[in-house]
Order: C-alpha cells, then sequence, then structure tokens
C-alpha cells in the first residue's frame, strides 16, 4: 500500500504495513474490517487524483494512517517488535517516533479488568473458562523482510526479551478486607468442611501435571469454597484499579481467577517458589493471599516470604533481600505471581484442625 506523488513514492509506512503483513493487518484489533476498506479506498482515491490534491496533504495522510496502524500493532505486539519492524510515517521518522501507549494513563477508554458479559446486580467477575484466541488468525505467515522466522517464534522471542531481569517485593497489604460477619463465616465453612481438605500438590520440573512432594510442600486446601469464593473475588474486582496501580502493573482482562483455602498445621511448609513457572501455571499474573484464622492465634511461624527475584536460567530466583508478611487475622496481600517466595514452617501444638494457619489463596490469569 503507498501512495505517490510527483513521480516519487510516499510510503504508508511500508516499514509497517508490508512487514507486518495481510496475516497481521486482518486482525480486528489492528484494523477493523470496514477500517481496512476506507483505508484501501482512501489510497486508491490518493493515487489516482494526486494531481489536484497538494503533495503536503497526501503525506499527512500518509503520516497519519502510518501512525495509527502503529500505535495499534504497538498495543497488540507491543513495543519491542513494533521498534524492530522499521520507521512510521511517510519515511521521515524513527523507530523512536513510535507513539508509546500508555497502559494506565492514556486517553482512550481502559479495558474493563474482567471479561464481558451479562452481570448480575452488584459487583461480579465473569469467570470465562473457554481459552484465549491467538491474537492472530491461523494459517502460513507470508514471508516479509522483517519477519524471517515464524511468527509465533518471533512472539516468544520478544516476550522473552520484554521480561524484566529483575523483579522488587513489593507487596500490596490490605487491612481489614472482610466484614467480620464475612470473615466468620468463611472460618466457619472452612471448619465444617475439614474432611473435604485434600493434600497439597506441586508442579515439578520436567513432570507432567502436579503430584504430591512432602520434601518440598505441606499444607492441605479446599477447593469447594462455597458463596465465599463470590466474597473475596468481588472485593478484589471493586478495587481492582487501586490494586494495579499500586503493584505497578498495567491493567489487564482476567481471563480466569483460581481461588482455594488452604490449610496448615503444625511442621506444614512451602519452600520457595514463583507462582507462574510452568506451562501449567504460566498464565497467572497476580497471586493474592488471604489470613484467616481463630481467636485467639493459637500458632506460629507460617510467614509469607517475599523475596526480590533476578531472571535465571529460564525463571526467577530469589535474591537475599525479602518482605516478611507475619499473618494478620482480616489481611490481603497481593503481589506479582512471578516474584520468588515461601512458607515458613508452622508451629501448632495442640495440632488440631481448628488452631492452624488458613489462608484462601489465588491467581488472576492473564
Amino acid at each position: 500500500m503507498s501512495v505517490f506523488h510527483g513521480g516519487t513514492q510516499s510510503m504508508i509506512t511500508r516499514e509497517i504495513l508490508d512487514s507486518l503483513s495481510e496475516t497481521l493487518l486482518s486482525d480486528e484489533r489492528i484494523l477493523t474490517l470496514r477500517e481496512r476498506e476506507l483505508l484501501v479506498s482512501l489510497l486508491e482515491r490518493a493515487r489516482t487524483q494526486m494531481g489536484t490534491v497538494e503533495p503536503a496533504l497526501s503525506d499527512l495522510i500518509a503520516h497519519t494512517v502510518g501512525e495509527i496502524v502503529a500505535q495499534r500493532a504497538y498495543g497488540v505486539l507491543g513495543e519491542s517488535i513494533t521498534r524492530r519492524l522499521g520507521p512510521v510515517g511517510s519515511g521521515q521518522g524513527t523507530a523512536n517516533s513510535v507513539p508509546r501507549l500508555d497502559r494506565t494513563s492514556g486517553t482512550g477508554p481502559k479495558p474493563s479488568p474482567f471479561p464481558p458479559g451479562p452481570n448480575p446486580p452488584g459487583p461480579h467477575l465473569s469467570l470465562g473458562t473457554a481459552p484465549k484466541p491467538s491474537p492472530f488468525p491461523p494459517g502460513p505467515n507470508p514471508p516479509g523482510p522483517a519477519i524471517e522466522r515464524s511468527l509465533q517464534s518471533q512472539l516468544e522471542a520478544v516476550a522473552v526479551a520484554e521480561l524484566p531481569r529483575f523483579l522488587a517485593a513489593e507487596p500490596l497489604v490490605l487491612e481489614e478486607f472482610l466484614a467480620p460477619a464475612e470473615l466468620h463465616a468463611l472460618l466457619q465453612h472452612a471448619l465444617d468442611h475439614e474432611a473435604e481438605f485434600q493434600l497439597s500438590e506441586v508442579v515439578s520440573p520436567g513432570a507432567v501435571g502436579s503430584m504430591v512432594d512432602h520434601e518440598y510442600r505441606r499444607s492441605r486446601v479446599l477447593m469447594n469454597l462455597g458463596t465465599h469464593r463470590a466474597v473475596v473475588v468481588n472485593r478484589l474486582q471493586s478495587c481492582w484499579p487501586h490494586i494495579v496501580a499500586k503493584l505497578g502493573h498495567d491493567e489487564f482482562v482476567a481471563s480466569q481467577v483460581e481461588v482455594q483455602i488452604t490449610a496448615s498445621n503444625d511442621g506444614d511448609f512451602f519452600h520457595w517458589h514463583s507462582d507462574n513457572c510452568h506451562d501449567e501455571n504460566a498464565p497467572r499474573e497476580i497471586t493474592f493471599v488471604y489470613f484467616f484464622h481463630r481467636e485467639p492465634m493459637n500458632f506460629r511461624g507460617g510467614e509469607l516470604r517475599i523475596y526480590d527475584s533476578r531472571w535465571e536460567n529460564g525463571g526467577y530466583v530469589p535474591m537475599k533481600n525479602h518482605r516478611t508478611i507475619v499473618p494478620q487475622q482480616n489481611q490481603m496481600v497481593l503481589f506479582a505471581s512471578s516474584l520468588a517466595h515461601e512458607i515458613t514452617p508452622v508451629e501448632c501444638s495442640s495440632q488440631a484442625f481448628a488452631d492452624g494457619r488458613f489462608t484462601m489463596n489465588g491467581w488472576f490469569h492473564r
């Protein structure tokens, strides 16, 4: 796609349009069908009627369209790959002139942090379980000077390149998260369903699925949360902009939310780990841990230690500096799922189930 005038070629960022290829331009998030039709018509008119159109006007059209396409490509692909695809506009811009989309303070409407759909009255989270669509339609990618490998390979390489090499242990702590009656009902639910708690499992490197490994983790989990799941998730939804802002995270659409109750008693622990280091849990983006227990507290330990983390050998590993969260009644803690963290051993002399450490913990999936 290009505009011609005076024997010269003023390109609608051939570096962007040609390199992105028809496959990318067919993505509705970059150009809708109607916009593509209008763009083709505009380009054709500019090409055939250049004798009556000022060259400066055609250059302005070319530059404006190029910026819009570049903006949207940046929003879909990220800054790194957009820069890789070359200059923007009529040949006078540079890679650094690609407009940067501010993910938290842009002028356009922000996406809802949760999937769209019919919502009943009051706070609600639609938990879609269908797999997320691929960013691009299936099929072969046409060859191009800027696409030397398959599109999938490029995107994977860019994703790795954009991962920060260092993550700071900066959790968000919310006090008095539930109303007293909600807290009491949640604790009673856990106690009433003691027989349903199952041994906690872990995902081991190189293993398929999860397994019980008492050398790495000891605790029990309950997946039946009844109505308490919605209470906690909806409360988090109601303050979602505050959460992502305080964590320094870009807003995203939560495709799924995992939630469970964990019971830890005498000798239970969880060695350091990150919550999204395996294919099975890679979509986890933000982790939350809500503390509750019977009063007075009859256990010690069970601290949540969140470490500064660095990227090493394909994953995040803990550094020396860490933030220690001592379990406090009715306290909610949120942090990036990639951060290395651990649960220190619990000491509960009575070993009674009701005297143990309880958490409702979960993960927001991107």
